[in-house]
């Protein structure tokens, strides 16, 4: 059925020779994502209630509540990359099995 669409009667010449540059921009964007991903869950803060591991004192409310906006602002990256990370694998592998014609 897809296969039908690369046909070079249905499908303008361009669209067809766009797959293999879609995929590379696709991956891109994926490993780019990986990175971010990795990133920003380094960088943010453990939500265990004990006390520093080297000094052993305790957090104050302040110390605790300084960083929220950015562990919010680093989870709210966190959750986006992610899901552009996801819509990206699963266009790739469309494209993939669209361009190489062996879907249903």
């Amino acid at each position: 059925m897809f296969n039908m669409l690369l046909d070079d009667k249905l499908v303008p010449v361009w669209v067809s020779q766009s797959f293999p540059i879609i995929r590379i921009v696709l991956f891109c964007l994926v490993v780019a994502c990986a990175i971010i991903l990795v990133v920003t869950t380094l960088f943010q803060h453990s939500d265990s209630e004990g006390g520093d591991v080297i000094t052993g004192q305790q957090e104050s409310y302040f110390s605790k509540n300084k960083g929220g906006s950015r562990d919010a602002k680093l989870k709210l990256i966190t959750i986006i990359t992610s899901v552009v990370a996801v819509v990206c694998v699963i266009l790739y592998f469309v494209s993939l099995l669209i361009y190489s014609g062996t879907a249903i």
